[in-house]
């Protein structure tokens, strides 16, 4: 896909008009797609074949979804990690985190290949460094992994297990980490690629099955792709400013999903671009991973 690619490729799935979506996951069981709204405390399935999107309440702020494997979901919520059993209604906290830091929340977050859950935190006023992320184990331990973050945001890892990439958008680009697969040791932190302030923060990310990292630009209107040298790939241009996360989905994997947000818009800038907050589609001509579960 050649850099600057047009925006007509890009297809609106859903006008959905979020607040902060955010956090696509795809469901290959139920071919839908996960989504939540962070301050609306909303975890929305997606149906991109029909357009019916249903949501049901976590009861405050929900920063990531994922699947279990035993069924149901995991989340990363206000208070710390939750879960809904299959076929519930109900997610119950199993996890407190950082309760005594009643001004952070949990951000975005994703499952490694072992089964862990890992999640970053972030003050609501995004005081610098107020931060972690922590990794959820299958047996429900906790373990902080990454001090002093201020807004914690994308991770995935390589084909491999042996890179974390990892996006603090304070920090202006993509960082990388050696990751072992076997303890979930992270060490050895440096920059993957930075991101110029004029282009847009980089937000959520995922790693498509050849390994190349693509990237949400917050500011950006875009979606970029990286290889694993680091080198820019492809770029392509959204009708939003804020753009979140992505993740790919479709029966073939072969469709990337685009989240984006509404948050402090002004009415000028919404009626430039109405469909902020939607659910967008593109074709980028290469496939994704099937998604990774927590094993608790």
């Amino acid at each position: 896909m050649p850099a600057g690619s047009d925006v007509a490729a890009v297809e609106l799935v859903l006008d959905a008009h979020a607040e902060v979506g955010e956090s696509p996951v795809w469901d290959p069981g139920r071919g839908e797609l996960l989504w939540v709204d962070i301050p609306h405390g909303l975890v929305h399935r997606l149906d991109p074949v029909t357009g019916r999107d249903v949501s049901f309440p976590a009861r405050q702020p929900v920063g990531a979804v994922a699947l279990r494997a035993t069924g149901g979901l995991v989340l990363a919520m206000r208070d710390g990690f939750g879960l809904l059993d299959a076929g519930g209604e109900r997610v119950r906290i199993v996890c407190d985190v950082e309760p005594d830091r009643p001004g952070n929340r949990m951000n975005d977050g994703a499952c490694d290949g072992a089964g862990g859950f890992w999640a970053g935190t972030m003050a609501l006023d995004e005081t610098q460094h107020a931060g972690a992320v922590y990794r959820l184990a299958p047996d429900l331990q906790v373990q902080q992994v990454v001090a002093d973050a201020t807004i914690p945001n994308g991770l995935d890892w390589s084909l491999d297990e042996q890179t974390m990439y990892y996006v603090d958008s304070a920090g202006g680009g993509i960082d990388i980490f050696d990751h072992d697969p076997l303890t979930a040791a992270i060490t050895n932190r440096r920059r993957f690629v930075d991101i110029p302030a004029t282009d847009g923060l980089p937000d959520g990310l995922t790693v498509d099955a050849a390994g190349c990292v693509w990237v949400a630009l917050w500011g950006g209107s875009a979606v970029r792709r990286y290889t694993p040298d680091g080198g820019l790939d492809a770029v392509v241009e959204l009708p939003v400013s804020q753009v979140t996360s992505c993740a790919f989905g479709g029966a073939d994997l072969d469709e990337l999903f685009v989240t984006s947000a509404v948050e402090g818009l002004a009415d000028e800038e919404l009626r430039r671009q109405p469909h902020a907050g939607g659910i967008f589609r593109l074709r980028p001509g290469c496939h994704g991973r099937p998604p990774q579960r927590f094993g608790g």
